[in-house]
C-alpha cells in the first residue's frame, strides 16, 4: 500500500490531505478517519464548556457528597478532590496533544503503541467502562426524573407497585431518560457538541437552588461549617483520605484517556490546553463545594449525610424549588453522558469492527451495555461506589494511560506517521498487529494496581477483606498511581531494551561479509 504524504502546519498540527490510500483500509472509516486540519475548529469556550458540561452533573455531585456520607468535614473533602483533580489534568493533557497534532481519535492513537489490532484492548477496556458509566448517568438521571414527576402528581407516583426491587414508575422515568438520549446520540457527534453549547451555562443553576434552599433552611453557612470531622486529622483520616484521592483520581481516569477523541477537533493546542485548564479544575471544585455543603447543610437539617441530590432534594417541602432545581439538573446529566460517556465507546466500538459498527451503533451498545451492568447497584452505596467501582477500575485504566505517556512522550517523541496507523504490516504491525511489550505493560500494571482488591471490615463489598491477592492488598489504596508508574516505567524499559538489541542485530549484520550476510 502507498504511503501518502503528511503535511505539517505552521503552528504543528499535522494534516494528511489525501485518504486515497487509506480509505479500503479494513482499519479506517468516516468516524475514525483523520479529521482535517479545516474541520479542527473548536474552541478555548467549546473545550470550557465541554467541561462545564460534563464535571456539573449528579454523579459528580454524588462523589464530592460522598466523601461528607465517609466522614469527612468540608474542607477535607474540598482539599481531597481539588487535588485528584490537579492530578488527573497532567496525563489528560498529556494524551490530548496527540489528537490536535495529529486530529485522531483516542482508539487510532493508542494503534501507535499497542499495535493496529491490540489497540482494541486499551479501547475495548475504556469503552466497557464508559458503558458502566453510561449506565449510573442514566439511572440517577431518571430517578431526578421520578422525583420530578412525583412532586408534581402526588404520592400515587411516587409510591406505585415495587417490581424487582424498585418502583415501576422509577423503571419508566429510567426507561424514558435512556431513550431521549439514544435519539440525540443517533444524530451524531455535531448534535453532541451544539447540545453542549447551549446547556453549559444553564447546568450550575440547579446546583445553587440546591444549596441556596439548604443555606436557608440550615440558618447559613454557621452550622455547616462548624460541623467537625467525624474522622479527625490523624490516622483514620489518612486511611480513608488514600483511597478517596484515588478515586477522585479515577472519576476522570476515564477522560485522561479518551481526551484525543475531543482534542481532535481542536483549533491549536493552546485552545484545548487552556480551555480544559480553565475547565476542569474551577468547574469540578465549583460542583464539588456546592455537593458539600448542600449535603452539610442536608446533614444539619435531616441528621444524616444524604450524598443523592434527588433524594435530598425529595425532603424539600417546595415542589417548585424541586422541579426547577432537578429539571437543570437532568440537562446537566444528559450533557455530561453524551460527551464523557458515549463519545468515547462510539469510537472505541467502531474500532473494533470499523466497516460494520459506525458511530451511532457505538452508542447503541453502550447504552444496551449500560442497563446490562445493573448501575443502581454499583450506586447504591458511597462505599461501593468508591472503593469498588472508582479504585478498581482507575488502576486499570492508569496502566494502559502510563502505557500511553512513555510511548508518545518518551519512546516515539509525539513524532507519529498518520498513514500507518490504518495499515497493517506497517510499523505499527508490530507482531500480527500486537506490540506485546504494551500488553504486558498494562497486564503487570493492572494487577499490581488492583490485584490486592479489598472489601474493609463493615462495608459492603464485591472483593474478600484479604484482598484478591493478599500480598497485594496494601497498594490496592493507591491503585490509581501504582497502575500509572508502574505501567509506564515498565513499557520504557521493554521499549529501551528493545531498540538496543534492535540495534545490536543490525550492527552485527552489517559487519558480516558479504557472504554471509547473504546466506
Amino acid at each position: 500500500m502507498a504511503i501518502a504524504e503528511q503535511s505539517t502546519q505552521s503552528d504543528g498540527r499535522v494534516d494528511l490531505p489525501d485518504h486515497g490510500t487509506i480509505r479500503d483500509s479494513p482499519y479506517y472509516n468516516d468516524e475514525l478517519a483523520p479529521v482535517p486540519v479545516e474541520k479542527r475548529t473548536w474552541t478555548t469556550y467549546n473545550y470550557f464548556a465541554l467541561w462545564m458540561g460534563m464535571a456539573h452533573n449528579i454523579p459528580s455531585y454524588t462523589l464530592a457528597a460522598s466523601l461528607i456520607a465517609l466522614g469527612m468535614d468540608w474542607l477535607q473533602a474540598f482539599l481531597t478532590i481539588t487535588i485528584g483533580n490537579l492530578i488527573v489534568l497532567v496525563p489528560m493533557l498529556l494524551n490530548s496533544h496527540a489528537g490536535t497534532k495529529y486530529g485522531i481519535p483516542f482508539p487510532v492513537f493508542a494503534r501507535a503503541f499497542y499495535g493496529v489490532r491490540g489497540a482494541n484492548v486499551a479501547a475495548l477496556l475504556r469503552g466497557f467502562i464508559a458503558c458502566g458509566w453510561f449506565g449510573i448517568q442514566t439511572w440517577v438521571g431518571g430517578q431526578a426524573l421520578y422525583v420530578i414527576v412525583g412532586k408534581l402528581t402526588g404520592d400515587g407516583w411516587i409510591n406505585s407497585t415495587v417490581v424487582l426491587g424498585q418502583h415501576w414508575t422509577l423503571w419508566l422515568c429510567f426507561a424514558g431518560f435512556w431513550v431521549a438520549q439514544m435519539l440525540i446520540i443517533w444524530r451524531g457527534m455535531d448534535a453532541i457538541r451544539r447540545f453542549e453549547n447551549w446547556t453549559a451555562p444553564l447546568v450550575s443553576v440547579g446546583f445553587l437552588i440546591l444549596l441556596g434552599y439548604v443555606l436557608v433552611k440550615a440558618g447559613g453557612l454557621g452550622p455547616i461549617l462548624s460541623a467537625p470531622s467525624k474522622l479527625g486529622w490523624g490516622a483514620e483520616f489518612w486511611a480513608v483520605f488514600a483511597p478517596s484521592l484515588m478515586a477522585m483520581i479515577a472519576f476522570w481516569a476515564t477522560l485522561s484517556l479518551n481526551m484525543p477523541d475531543f482534542t481532535r477537533f481542536g483549533g491549536s493546542q493552546r485552545k484545548q490546553m487552556r480551555g480544559q485548564i480553565l475547565g476542569l479544575p474551577t468547574t469540578m471544585s465549583f460542583i464539588a463545594i456546592v455537593a458539600i455543603l448542600t449535603t452539610s447543610g442536608g446533614q444539619v437539617l435531616y441528621g444524616e449525610a444524604i450524598w443523592d441530590p434527588a433524594l435530598l432534594a425529595a425532603r424539600f417541602d417546595s415542589p417548585i424549588v424541586v422541579v426547577i432545581a432537578l429539571v437543570a439538573l437532568v440537562l446537566a446529566t444528559v450533557s455530561c453522558n453524551l460527551a464523557a460517556n458515549v463519545v468515547s465507546p462510539s469510537y472505541d466500538f467502531s474500532n473494533a469492527f470499523p466497516k460494520r459498527i459506525t458511530f451511532a451503533m457505538g452508542g447503541l451498545i453502550t447504552g444496551i451495555i449500560g442497563v446490562a451492568v445493573m448501575p443502581w447497584r454499583l450506586i447504591s452505596d458511597p462505599s461501593i461506589y468508591i472503593f469498588a467501582w472508582l479504585n478498581f477500575y482507575g488502576g486499570v485504566l492508569a496502566a494502559v494511560a502510563g502505557v500511553l505517556v512513555a510511548g508518545y512522550w518518551f519512546v516515539v517523541r509525539t513524532e507519529l506517521n498518520v498513514t500507518e496507523l490504518y495499515q497493517d504490516h506497517g510499523r505499527y504491525w508490530f507482531n500480527g498487529g500486537w506490540n506485546i511489550r504494551a500488553v504486558v505493560a498494562t497486564l503487570v500494571g493492572a494487577v499490581l494496581a488492583v490485584g490486592g482488591a479489598y472489601t474493609a471490615a463493615g462495608t459492603p463489598g464485591p472483593y474478600p477483606a484479604d484482598g484478591l491477592i493478599p500480598l497485594l492488598r496494601p497498594l490496592y489504596d493507591y491503585s490509581w498511581v501504582v497502575g500509572g508508574v508502574s505501567a509506564f516505567v515498565i513499557y520504557l524499559v521493554l521499549s529501551i531494551q528493545d531498540r538496543k538489541t534492535a540495534a545490536v542485530h543490525h550492527s552485527e549484520s552489517a559487519h558480516q561479509p558479504e557472504g554471509e550476510a547473504r546466506a
